[in-house]
């Protein structure tokens, strides 16, 4: 997998959420734009500070986040 470079957590800024390039936008408001059909462009242009790239890793890692699996580890 590409290195997702521009994805960041910080529990400063929006409360430890993935977000761009720490700013306060989250991945999940990226997702969510492009869920309900926003183009990449009209997301580009509602938010002039991104990139076209930050759109790429906001997708590519709620597709990684998708599939990771949880394990639950039983202290003793």
């Amino acid at each position: 997998m590409k290195t997702l470079n521009r994805i960041t957590l910080n529990p400063e800024v929006m409360g430890g959420k993935p977000c761009i390039r720490g700013m306060r936008i989250t991945v999940g408001t990226i997702v969510g734009l492009m869920a309900q059909g926003h183009s990449k462009e009209t997301i580009l242009k509602a938010y002039p500070y991104l990139e076209e790239e930050d759109i790429y890793q906001a997708l590519a890692y709620a597709s990684w986040r998708s599939e990771e699996k949880e394990v639950v580890l039983i202290s003793l």
